[in-house]
C-alpha cells in the first residue's frame, strides 16, 4: 500500500499501530524540503524481503511488483533503512 495522507490522526484502538512504526497511510504532513540524501533502491538487487519497510519509522515503503518502494514525499533520509538492508540494494543519495 503507497502512503497517501490522511484528513485524520488515529483515535481508536484499531487504529493504532501494533508495531513500532505507523503502517503505510497513517502520514499526515509531507517533508518539509529539508532532507539533504535520499534513499536509492537498486531493484536488481531487492529480494524484496521487506526489511526496510519493518525498520522505516515513517512507515514511507510499500511493495511495489515484489519489490521495496519508497514515497519520497514523506521520506526524511535518515537511512535507516539503508543500515537494515542485507543485500546492499539501497544507498544514499544526495538531494538533488
Amino acid at each position: 500500500m503507497k502512503p497517501y495522507l490522511r484528513n485524520k490522526i488515529p483515535s481508536s484502538p484499531e487504529e493504532i499501530p501494533e508495531n513500532t512504526a505507523y503502517e503505510a497511510g497513517y502520514l499526515v504532513t509531507k517533508n518539509a524540503g529539508w532532507r539533504n540524501v535520499k534513499p536509492v533502491i537498486s531493484i536488481g538487487k531487492c529480494v524484496g524481503c521487506l526489511n526496510c519497510y519493518l525498520y522505516c519509522p515513517d512507515g514511507v515503503i510499500y511493495q511495489d511488483n515484489g519489490k521495496a518502494a519508497i514515497d519520497y514525499d514523506f521520506c526524511k533520509g535518515c537511512g535507516i533503512c539503508r543500515k537494515i538492508c542485507k543485500t546492499g540494494a539501497i544507498e544514499m543519495e544526495a538531494e538533488k
